[in-house]
């Protein structure tokens, strides 16, 4: 179909190199801001690749002293905690999704873009934090799953940043994955309904929707760590009558959903290649849709799984196991909705192709030794052993990571208008497909001939665990040789003049309407507003429909903003005081000191941690002064709520998440018998009475609000200024009963009060955080940055206050009352 595009603009001065470091930072351009993810992912795969290397050159013979001890521990962990929470996770969901989730939804940008900013400057900033721990006394060596009481262990190093920079992270992901559903349900082009869309953005909707859901139960398990490693603060000490299993209940909440998050956005990928590269529309579209949203219900009810050797009851295993092998037909359906669309197909055997095809070959392997694994008595056999390794890298590395590849290499011409050369994309290929059979097949036969994994080394004479140990090291030396490849390919193509056209693939979706590299804008067109099928450029084309050129000058922008950039840094000065300092110099071991006494690392540490509150503040305050647009724009929306309600809706399902993990953690330690609350604790009157203050509040957050509606401004300006008030007594309050209670109690000997602190403590955090969000809006009215076209943060802000007062009803009933 023909489509007309803005002329060729005439080619600028190059920039420097300071330049356009900060037209990245202050950029809201949602494909500025998926490259950051894309380049940051790439460089932490190539950090944990090398650690990969480093290990398997360790493991290639026996009794080997390349790495041994902690070291061998430490290098461990970062290289899982690199790949998955920095590459797989990130590349996929961000990387891809800021870059063509808008682009198919044949939309200009995402709905929040500064939130978008920020986000991205905050995950890259939790990399660089875990970073840090090498030069503070050395990587964390727990494993990515830092089990209790390991994480704990005073001998551990680099715990506490490791957990910090995971919450970070967490943020980041949770904002950017409220900010892609809110995108969805609000903008989308006119005429594309929710069956109209991409299968990619389908993917992208569901990953969104399983990260908010599923990761309270990683930030639970981070911060209850954490907690005790600074105050001494456990659910989990048994010494206490705390459950360690517990911790592991929390992690793999989200854990084992992660796995779904690291291969769901994929799979869109994977739909994509295959449908366009085998000129066919996908088969059983809703099929697959209906698959995927199928895993994101089931694979929140199979975390046990991981869990079937620790002693749990049977009826909870067998519940499980069922389960574990009920997720397996909805991931089963998606394959066949793959092949089924490469079949009778006039395919186009170019890389990408090559890539989806490896990728199903693999990753059905993967899956079936996953099945595998959910049979109990199998499980019980293999469970510490390299079999789960070899599982775990068959679904993630040479599974899922091969459609990360396929995805570049199909979206490449579209992202810098340059073509990736097909002969060393094909020996990418191949020297990754041969890399990963050489590597994590022998490891299939080592975990069943007893090969224990997390071990630095292993005698000799056992059976075949030499030889093969060698093969899987020369594995993955040619996996490095793949990655070396991989990155020569890349930086070759930016050498070439650039010659893709906008659809070098012919493919059937929006963004091939868009100039390649796209420009700013997107699109310097509009869309026929009749989506027949989820190709609409065969069915416009089969239509005889065009697209309607728009003049590139009437299209209005986000402003770019450096203060987003600036608020995540206040936060990465944050994290790395609660990392390696702290508030006073308190351990729970020593108690409190002289702050003299303390290391100077600590103090500088703590001085940092003082510093990043002004920071933070007014990097946020200077962002909310400042207009997203510099004229006035109306709005597109689909649904009658703004951006703003509508990203701040998805986001409380993370929050509920949260406090829902923490406060089923202590109910269960409460009926068990674990947490009697003590003789002494809080008194209900002062609970009441704070019930009463906070509801008061809500009330006249509301008051506030349809004044503002009403064009009652100065009734909106007090209300608001009420609602902070009564907030700040709150806290006072709150203070006061914990500073009572506390002195009448150690939390460190009694699990109720371990547990009140938490959770009570954390919701006091939230008071903090909604006061916050209350004082953005009120200092907006107040210097006037509010009118019709720019509504402020009132209506995300009073929808986080509202959530935060009715966390307080259940945290009263549950530990006052009860």
């Amino acid at each position: 179909m023909t489509v007309q595009h803005a002329p060729p603009q005439v080619k600028a001065a190059r920039p420097s190199i300071l330049e356009v470091l900060l037209d990245y930072m202050k950029t809201t351009d949602h494909k500025k801001i998926g490259t950051l993810y894309i380049v940051t992912s790439i460089l932490a795969f190539g950090i944990g690749g090398l650690m990969a290397v480093a290990i398997r050159l360790q493991l290639a013979l026996p009794e080997q002293s390349f790495l041994v001890g902690n070291t061998y521990n430490q290098v461990l962990t970062l290289h899982a905690a690199l790949m998955i929470f920095f590459f797989l996770i990130p590349i996929g969901l961000f990387g891809f999704g800021n870059w063509f989730l808008p682009l198919q939804l044949g939309v200009r940008d995402v709905a929040l873009p500064r939130i978008n900013t920020f986000a991205v400057w905050l995950f890259i900033f939790s990399l660089i934090l875990v970073i840090t721990g090498l030069a503070n006394g050395g990587a964390p060596g727990v494993g990515w799953t830092f089990y209790y009481p390991l994480s704990v262990d005073a001998n551990q190093t680099g715990v506490s940043v490791l957990m910090v920079a995971l919450i970070l992270n967490g943020i980041a992901s949770l904002l950017g994955s409220a900010n892609f559903a809110a995108t969805i349900v609000n903008l989308r082009a006119p005429g594309m309904s929710l069956w109209k869309m991409p299968i990619f953005v389908w993917s992208i909707f569901a990953t969104s929707i399983l990260q908010l859901i599923s990761l309270g139960g990683l930030t639970a398990a981070a911060l209850v760590t954490y907690l005790e490693i600074k105050m001494g603060l456990s659910m989990f000490n048994p010494g206490i009558g705390g459950v360690p299993v517990l911790m592991q209940q929390f992690f793999w909440f989200y854990s084992h959903p992660a796995v779904y998050v690291m291969l769901l956005p994929y799979l869109g990928i994977a739909a994509e290649i295959a449908s366009t590269m085998a000129r066919k529309p996908l088969f059983g579209y809703r099929v697959m849709v209906y698959s995927i949203l199928g895993i994101v219900l089931v694979s929140l009810l199979v975390w046990v799984h991981h869990m079937f050797a620790v002693g749990l009851p049977e009826s909870w295993q067998i519940a499980f196991m069922i389960a574990t092998l009920i997720v397996a037909v909805p991931t089963g359906v998606k394959i066949f909705n793959l092949i089924g669309t490469l079949w009778g197909g006039r395919i186009i055997m170019k890389t990408p192709t090559y890539w989806l095809v490896g990728f199903i070959f693999n990753f059905l392997i993967g899956g079936i030794t996953g099945v595998s694994l959910g049979m109990i008595p199998f499980d019980y056999q293999v469970t510490m052993s390299y079999y789960v390794v070899a599982h775990f890298h068959n679904v993630m590395m040479f599974g899922t990571a091969f459609l990360a590849m396929g995805g570049l290499y199909y979206w490449w011409p579209k992202m810098t208008g340059r073509f990736l050369s097909e002969k060393i994309g094909m020996w990418h290929f191949w020297l990754f497909m041969v890399g990963s059979w050489m590597t994590f097949l022998p490891q299939y036969i080592l975990g069943l001939l007893g090969m224990p994994r997390r071990y630095y080394t292993y005698p000799e004479g056992n059976f075949a665990w030499t030889e093969l140990n060698f093969i899987s090291t020369l594995g993955a030396i040619i996996l490095l040789a793949g990655g070396v490849t991989w990155v020569w390919n890349m930086i070759q193509s930016f050498q070439r003049p650039i010659t893709a056209g906008p659809n070098p693939w012919g493919g059937f979706t929006l963004e091939w309407t868009a100039a390649s590299p796209p420009a700013a804008y997107n699109f310097a067109h509009e869309f026929p507003r009749s989506f027949p099928t989820e190709r609409p450029l065969y069915d416009w084309e089969k239509n005889g429909d065009t697209l309607t050129p728009v003049d590139p000058k009437t299209i209005h922008l986000p402003v770019d903003s450096i203060w987003p950039f600036i608020t995540a840094f206040g936060l990465l000065l944050m994290g790395y005081g609660l990392s390696f300092g702290w508030f006073t110099n308190y351990t729970p071991g020593g108690g409190l000191r002289a702050f003299g006494e303390a290391s100077f690392g600590f103090q500088l540490a703590s001085i940092v941690l003082y510093l990043s509150f002004p920071v933070f503040f007014y990097g946020l305050f200077k962002w909310a002064g400042t207009r997203e647009y510099a004229v006035p724009v109306e709005h597109h929306h689909l649904t009658k709520y703004d951006n703003g309600f509508m990203g701040m809706s998805w986001f409380i399902i993370s929050e509920v998440g949260l406090f829902g993990v923490l406060i089923a953690g202590y109910v269960y330690l409460r009926v068990i018998g674990a947490a009697e609350p003590p003789a002494l604790r809080p008194n209900i009157w002062l609970a009441a009475l704070n019930t009463l203050i906070l509801v008061s509040s809500s009330f006249v957050l509301h008051k506030a609000e349809q004044d503002n509606h009403q064009g009652r401004h100065t009734m909106f300006r007090l209300g608001l200024f009420i609602t902070l008030i009564l907030g700040a007594v709150f806290m006072l309050f709150q203070v006061y009963e914990f500073a009572l209670f506390g002195v009448e109690n150690d939390w460190k000997q009694n699990l109720w009060q371990a547990c009140f602190f938490t959770i009570v403590g954390l919701h006091g955090l939230h008071i903090i955080i909604g006061g916050t969000g209350i004082a953005i809006p009120y200092y907006q009215a107040m210097t006037g940055k509010m009118d019709k076209y720019n509504h402020g943060s009132i209506t995300p802000a009073s929808l986080y206050w509202h959530l935060v007062d009715v966390v307080w009803l259940f945290i009263v009933a549950i530990f006052y009352a009860w």
